[in-house]
């Protein structure tokens, strides 16, 4: 798992939710274009892995198994 991925689950420890919307989520990369690009791309590895899943809108739920992995 890429390093910016990994941020990007503790997120939902850090914040204590479950779900999370995509600007949220930005805050793991900072406030450059590239690096907010660089989150779309973990979260989609994070999606293809089973850690997160897509809940409609800009909104995104950790999975059991991506709590697993921040455990």
């Amino acid at each position: 798992m890429k390093p910016l991925s990994l941020r990007v689950l503790r997120l939902f420890g850090e914040m204590g939710k479950d779900r999370l919307d995509l600007h949220i989520l930005f805050e793991a990369a900072g406030n450059e274009p590239a690096e907010r690009r660089g989150v779309l791309d973990a979260i989609n590895e994070l999606i293809g892995m089973g850690m997160l899943e897509a809940c409609g809108g800009d909104f995104f739920a950790i999975t059991e198994k991506g709590r697993g992995a921040i455990a």
